[in-house]
Order: structure tokens, then C-alpha cells, then sequence
């Protein structure tokens, strides 16, 4: 299976074209980070940087890491004011206890072990530093309605997440205490095009572009599959069955899924 580095470094530009700062995401992030004037903080998997130069341009000193080449030559050309690290999750190019917080959105599936770039994550924070995680769980994605069109494709994408309760597990095993959680339902006019972004807009996977800028479909998905997954969308749409198809996927888990916590290193 490629590895995380070698997915992007392929999806590469045109992960940029599609996979958008959302207000409401970066509005979430920012509230939970709680971040303090002068603090230092860290986007870990952070791409082509959207997310860390929209909370730079907040005036939040963050430092972006990577494994990609490619997307952070990107971000490099976006914003040369940000320190921009390559590096993975398990070990981390920082120095111990020099960021007051951290984010990490949808990456964490993307990490060899969970434990490890948590003790990483928990080495590099201060005392009491926080981190905010995005993610998605298999149980929440079981309520996604490509199931219906994409099984197999699905499939492959949940083994790759972990529970809930593994995150939960991991962090506590790498030195960090959780301390909430919130839901998060997909809305429409959503910007960061990732997997269920077309929850409300279907014709989204429709775009090779769109698609391109989700792993899923650019590096788990089968073509066959998704040609024949992408046909009985059409009909059902011009049928009317994809609103009742969608209608037996609702559900109250949330589509994604916020994770805080903190370094439990004496302060």
C-alpha cells in the first residue's frame, strides 16, 4: 500500500483546487485551539497549507509539517512567512515542549501508529498544550451514503480509520489527556471538498477534479467500481430514488468528528 507521502506527492496541485479553506471548519478549530498571543503552534499533516495560512493570516504564529515534498512546495509558494517542516507524525522535527497547541485534520488514518505520534505530538507541546483533532470514524462513515454506490471503496477507506475509542486509547497511551468531543454533520456549500463533501450535492463526485482531491476515490478506489458506482448515482438522481437512498443513511452519529485534548506533562 503507498504511503501517505506518495499519495499526495501524486494528487499533488490539484489537491489545491478542490480542497478549500471552509469557514465553519477553520471557525472550529480556532475556537477549540484557544490559541494565546504569542503562543507557537503547529499544523501536523497540514498539505498545501490551507487551514495553516488561514490561521497565520489570523495572526497565529503555526509551523506546518509534512510528509509531502510536493504539497509543501505548494504551500512554500503560498506563504513564505510560515516555518513549512517535512516530517511524519512519529517523529516530529521539532525540539521538546516548543508549541503551545497543535491541529491535525484528517491525517490521523494517515499515521503508521497512532501511540507514537501522540508521544511525538505530546513531546512537542507544553505543558497543558492542546490539541484539536478532525477525523472521521468507520461507525460514522457505515452512515455515508456511497456505501450504496461505492462498497468496496468504502470498504477499504473505513480500515484505514480508527475508532473512536482507539484515538481515544492512543492519546492517553502517548501522554495526553482527551477532554471533548463534538460531531460534525456536513452542510451544504461546504469548501473542503474531502470524502462526503457531496453528502448534499451529489453531482460533486461527477468532477474527476473533485475526486482527484480525495484519497478514497485517487488511491483506494477500483475504476471499474467507481465508473459503475458513478452510473447508478446518475440514474438514480434522474429518478428521484437517490433522495430516498440518502434518506435511509440518515442518522445522528455526525459525519466527522472534533477530538480535544491536552498535554498532561506537569505545568
Amino acid at each position: 500500500m503507498a504511503s501517505r507521502s506518495e499519495k499526495y506527492d501524486r494528487i499533488g496541485a490539484g489537491y489545491n483546487r478542490t480542497r478549500q479553506t471552509d469557514p465553519y471548519l477553520l471557525e472550529r478549530l480556532l475556537f477549540h485551539l484557544q490559541p494565546v498571543n504569542g503562543g507557537r503552534y503547529l499544523d501536523i499533516g497540514c498539505g498545501t497549507g490551507n487551514y495553516t495560512i488561514a490561521l497565520h493570516r489570523a495572526g497565529i504564529n503555526f509551523i506546518g509539517v509534512d510528509p509531502s515534498e510536493e504539497m509543501l512546495d505548494i504551500a512554500r509558494r503560498r506563504c513564505e512567512t510560515i516555518e513549512w517542516k517535512r516530517g511524519k507524525a512519529e517523529s516530529l522535527p521539532l525540539e521538546d515542549e516548543t508549541v503551545d497547541g497543535t491541529i491535525a485534520s484528517l491525517t490521523i488514518h494517515h499515521w503508521v501508529s497512532l501511540e507514537k505520534g501522540f508521544q511525538e505530538l505530546a513531546r512537542a507541546l507544553k505543558p497543558g498544550g492542546r490539541v484539536v483533532i478532525f477525523t472521521s470514524t468507520p461507525e460514522q462513515m457505515q452512515g455515508y451514503w456511497l456505501n450504496h454506490y461505492f462498497p468496496k471503496m468504502m470498504e477499504d477507506s473505513m480500515v484505514q480509520m480508527p475508532a473512536s475509542e482507539v484515538v481515544v486509547e492512543a492519546m492517553k497511551q502517548g501522554g495526553l489527556e482527551v477532554t471533548g468531543f463534538e460531531k460534525y454533520f456536513v452542510q451544504p456549500g461546504l469548501k473542503d471538498l474531502f470524502l462526503y463533501s457531496g453528502k448534499h450535492q451529489p453531482t460533486l463526485y461527477f468532477d474527476p477534479i473533485v475526486r482527484g482531491g480525495i484519497s478514497s476515490f485517487s488511491s483506494l478506489a477500483n475504476r471499474q467500481e467507481v465508473e459503475r458506482g458513478l452510473a447508478r448515482l446518475k440514474r438514480d438522481m434522474d429518478s428521484g430514488k437517490m433522495d430516498e437512498v440518502a434518506e435511509r443513511y440518515r442518522n445522528e452519529r455526525g459525519d466527522y468528528l472534533f477530538v480535544f485534548g491536552r498535554s498532561i506533562r506537569d505545568q
